[in-house]
């Protein structure tokens, strides 16, 4: 069981944005919202990171409804699991003490 919520600056990104978005997440606005945080992200980069989150059960996803206004194609809908926030928490945690060690080392926090 450790190690399970160890996620990467990437992976980390994503699940933020997927937070972030709520309702609305999906491909095109989590990508976007991970360039605003100042990484750029190729769509297949972003795709395989998403997939990849799936399967380790921090995000989950479904399928929407064809839309005419789109030509019928659907969305796929990300949300995050418990383990997802999880996951969120447990990188801050490590941030937290990282500062910590920064600190005594006498760095700035």
């Amino acid at each position: 069981m450790k190690g399970e919520n160890n996620i990467g600056e990437l992976e980390e990104l994503i699940l933020l944005a997927v937070q972030h978005l709520g309702d609305d997440a999906y491909g095109v606005p989590i990508g976007d919202a991970v360039e605003a945080a100042g990484r750029n992200i190729a769509v297949g980069t972003l795709y395989i990171t998403i997939d990849r989150l799936e399967k380790k059960g921090l995000l989950e996803g479904r399928q929407s409804e064809a839309t005419p206004e789109r030509g019928g194609k659907s969305r796929r809908y990300f949300r995050l699991t418990g383990n997802g926030s999880s996951a969120l928490d447990a990188a801050e945690s490590r941030r937290a003490r990282l500062r910590g060690l920064r600190s005594l080392a006498g760095g700035a926090a």
